[in-house]
């Protein structure tokens, strides 16, 4: 009975971990309220997990542990760290997720365990979130070499286990390529994430500091969505608001902007520099982390939501923000205009086939006041529900259709709006904008380019 204390200790850890993933799995990524203490307890189980199999690992291969049982745990931790950046937008636990999956693809966990389907799964499953990371972190080589080794392991699957449908993890190969060649043409151009060397021009100070006159802003939260029929995207992260994710993250610099080649075997395989099978530097991260940089804009990204969904994280977002804080709300999508608005724009020629980027600062009273009524000048607000952005598809009506007046009552918070939409000129800012009262109009600019929309198929 002695020699089953340790295989039975490990599983009631595992069972423990478990039980406490579940109930962190499905939270909201949005709201500061997410981020309470559960997270850091769930954290605690794995982690104890993970030092209780370094330490006994010996044992434990005796009991029968098997090598994928490892993998499983490892990406469960990564997977862990991804949902708390997602939630946070902290680098550090992107990093820390890349380094638990890049060890298991490194040391080959669940290699050798081709006969079991609910293994392959997992495997299956390993790859498809390590690519999500790998993405949001620009490490393009390895990109290319998991999504050449992700296809080959579905090619295998579905010649080893016939009688499974892998059809689900062919569409995901086909989202997957579809998205890594989209993506192709601005891999190899200057990051679109700020970079301080790039981005940082002393002429525009004077610009930047005109905004500040009165009252500055920390920019700490964004919400990011986009819709369009047959969309680019992986997984829940579309191109639209995938590029956007990344030009609000923080670029590394000086010695943290390097770009670490992806070294191969022979035989086509990933070298594996680790000296112990079962060890993984969890303070890897610490290393590759830039202590010079700020932290990253918390941000959360929707896939797909209907108009109510947004219309309630909007809410919750704006609940919560600080007094001296403001929030970045982007869309992309295709909009949909009245039959009066339609025959101005096609006499005044506005009808083009690009997108217009309008971005709107914020527009708040400066006490803060709740009252008063958006109107424009002859004291209508019908106008607020004329055109609009279609979040969905037309055959639903108008339920998913996203008008200018939605977004109004959050305009009383610090609001910078950016529509990526052939109908943006709607949500401009402008006198149509303004509180009743003359005075009390919001501070607002315009930042207009014409993009040439790439083809969504």
């Amino acid at each position: 009975m002695a020699d089953d204390v340790v295989p039975r200790t490990f599983r009631a850890l595992v069972e423990t971990a478990e039980r406490k993933f579940a109930r962190v799995r499905d939270v909201p990524l949005y709201g500061r309220g997410t981020d309470n203490q559960y997270f850091q307890k769930v954290f605690k189980a794995y982690m104890k997990l993970w030092k209780y199999q370094q330490e006994n690992r010996s044992k434990l291969v005796d009991s029968g542990l098997q090598r994928w049982e490892i993998g499983e745990i490892a990406s469960r931790i990564g997977q862990l760290y991804f949902n708390q950046y997602m939630r946070t937008s902290e680098a550090r636990s992107l990093i820390e997720s890349y380094v638990f999956y890049e060890a298991i693809l490194n040391r080959r966990y669940f290699e050798g365990s081709g006969k079991s389907r609910g293994v392959r799964f997992k495997e299956l499953r390993f790859y498809a979130r390590f690519l999500v990371v790998s993405l949001i972190l620009n490490r393009t080589e390895i990109v290319k070499v998991l999504v050449e080794r992700f296809k080959a392991l579905v090619d295998d699957s579905k010649t080893t286990f016939r009688e499974t449908n892998f059809k689900e993890w062919n569409l995901v190969v086909q989202e997957i390529s579809r998205f890594v060649k989209a993506n192709t043409a601005f891999m190899d151009i200057r990051p679109l994430r700020y970079c301080a060397i790039l981005d940082s021009y002393p002429t525009s100070l004077p610009y930047v500091a005109r905004f500040h006159a009165k009252k500055v802003l920390k920019f700490q939260d964004a919400l990011l969505t986009s819709y369009h029929w047959n969309e680019v995207k992986y997984a829940e992260l579309t191109l639209d608001t995938f590029r956007m994710l990344q030009c609000l993250e923080w670029e590394p610099s000086g010695s943290f902007y390097q770009n670490h080649p992806v070294k191969l075997h022979e035989n086509g395989g990933l070298a594996d520099h680790s000296v112990t099978s079962g060890l993984i530097d969890i303070n890897l991260a610490a290393e590759m982390t830039d202590p010079t940089l700020p932290r990253n804009p918390r941000k959360a990204v929707l896939y797909r939501p209907s108009v109510a969904q947004l219309i309630a994280v909007i809410a919750t977002i704006c609940e919560e923000l600080p007094a001296d804080s403001v929030m970045l709300l982007y869309i992309s999508a295709s909009g949909k205009a009245s039959h009066s608005s339609l025959s101005q724009m096609e006499i005044s020629g506005t009808s083009g086939k690009s997108s217009k980027l309008n971005a709107v600062s914020h527009n708040y009273h400066e006490q803060n006041s709740l009252n008063g009524n958006y109107v424009n000048g002859n004291g209508d607000s019908s106008h607020f529900f004329e055109n609009c952005l279609s979040l969905g598809p037309s055959r639903n009506g108008d339920s998913n259709n996203l008008y200018p007046g939605d977004i109004l009552p959050f305009t009383r918070r610090p609001l910078f709006l950016i529509i990526d939409s052939d109908n943006s000129h709607v949500f401009k800012a402008g006198s149509t904008w303004c509180r009743k009262g003359g005075n009390n109009c919001f501070t607002s600019f315009t930042c207009e380019a014409i993009i040439e929309e790439p083809s969504r198929h």
